[in-house]
Formats: structure tokens, C-alpha cells, sequence
């Protein structure tokens, strides 16, 4: 649903929304392969701004250098 994923020199952010079972959206954010953020929300209202601060963040670091990769372990 929402996968990117981010490298600036070593460093990689991943970013994710996706279908849970039985029902919701995980919500994760991994930075150098640690988990962050790992959110199970029912209420689609709240992955919007999930979704929202992700793509700013996004937006943030894109300025500051980070490059989009292909994320080839997912």
C-alpha cells in the first residue's frame, strides 16, 4: 500500500503501511534495520496521518540529501 525506502551514506529509513490480518493497517518505520515505529491501527483516519507525517518526513530529508532506493528485501 506504502513502501519507501531512503539512504543517505550508510544510512537507510523504510517506511510502510500495509493491510493487517484480520483487519487494520500496520503503520512501521525502520531506520538502519531497528524498528522505530510499529503501529496496528484500526481507525483509517489515523494511518492518513500516519501517511501524512511519513510523506513529510520524506519530503524533509529528500531536501537534506536522502535519495529514494529499491528495496530489494521486501
Amino acid at each position: 500500500m506504502f513502501h519507501l525506502s531512503l539512504q543517505c551514506a550508510d544510512h537507510v529509513r523504510r517506511y510502510s503501511i500495509a493491510p493487517a490480518n484480520p483487519f487494520g493497517w500496520e503503520v512501521k518505520l525502520e531506520e538502519d534495520r531497528e524498528v522505530r515505529r510499529n503501529d496496528l491501527y484500526l481507525d483509517w483516519h489515523r494511518v492518513e496521518r500516519a501517511m501524512a507525517l511519513f510523506e513529510l518526513e520524506v519530503l524533509q530529508l529528500t531536501a537534506s540529501g536522502w535519495h529514494l532506493t529499491t528495496d530489494v528485501s521486501q
